[in-house]
């Protein structure tokens, strides 16, 4: 009967911390959907209104209106290059920072050199050290090699990037060293061992962090504003924020423009969620 009472109480306290989650997880929903919902509302209505009344969720059917979305596909403005720009980059970084930070953390989980662990303890200070610390002398630096105003001064600095290569590092050290041990007896050379069985074990990780740094990348505003001079370069970010400047605010572009932003994030995550949590939860404990 005690084991009995005791089993009761458990499944009631185990529906009750389910209850609690739905309506936490629920509540962090709604809130995550007001904002979208407002920007999308707002991207139906004319600049003028936006001025007047701010973003707001009222569903005011006598004023919405398409002629933002016709602007945005018709009119004369630089947004599609933009949109372009941004692209571009993102696809850049995501895929050398993957590509180089993977290589670093293979060479912290599968081998053994001297000064590794000295060396990894540099990734996580450089991990715990926020951007706005370094992004004066990074600056100078990047403008000592010539590389102002141009994509490359964007890239390069991040390529190796602290967060993405202590991830990659836990996830690989849960895999068994048999399996590059066996590749090496099969003849494999070091690059055919991590390609060839490596990176298929690693889609998982790829995704979760193809969504992060393309999310970083997409999002990146300060440090692009700070290398970027040309107006024809401008990314997404930096192109919208020039819509309101104090000679004349274009609120109906930059409305509908940031709803578009949201697109390429949003199939980004449709295109990698099925390996997202699986690769999230894999990189977070060492087996």
């Amino acid at each position: 009967m005690a084991a009995e009472a005791i089993g009761k109480s458990q499944k009631r306290k185990n529906k009750m911390a389910t209850i609690c989650m739905v309506i936490f997880f629920t509540i962090l929903a709604i809130l995550i959907v007001i904002p979208v919902y407002a920007i999308v509302l707002a991207s139906f209505k004319p600049g003028n209104h936006l001025l007047q009344y701010g973003l707001n969720l009222n569903l005011d059917v006598a004023n919405m209106t398409l002629d933002n979305y016709v602007l945005l596909f018709t009119g004369s403005h630089d947004y599609w290059i933009w949109f372009g720009n941004s692209l571009l980059l993102t696809v850049l970084t995501v895929v050398l920072t993957l590509l180089v930070s993977s290589f670093v953390a293979y060479g912290f989980a599968a081998y053994d050199f001297k000064g590794k662990n000295f060396f990894f303890v540099i990734v996580l200070i450089i991990l715990s050290i926020p951007f706005e610390v370094i992004m004066l002398p990074l600056y100078k630096q990047i403008s000592s090699w010539g590389m102002m105003d141009n994509y490359a001064a964007v890239i390069v600095p991040f390529l190796a990037h602290a967060s993405t290569i202590f991830f990659f590092r836990q996830y690989l050290l849960g895999l068994p060293k048999s399996l590059i041990e066996a590749g090496r007896i099969d003849g494999c050379t070091e690059y055919g061992i991590f390609f060839r069985l490596i990176v298929p074990i690693m889609k998982p990780a790829f995704s979760a962090m193809a969504i992060l740094n393309g999310m970083n990348a997409w999002n990146n505003y300060l440090w692009p504003l700070l290398v970027i001079r040309s107006s024809e370069k401008y990314t997404l970010t930096i192109g919208l924020n020039t819509l309101i400047n104090p000679y004349g605010d274009n609120y109906s572009l930059l409305v509908v423009g940031s709803v578009f932003s949201i697109i390429p994030i949003f199939i980004l995550f449709i295109c990698f969620q099925r390996y997202f949590i699986e690769g999230m939860t894999a990189g977070a404990v060492k087996e």
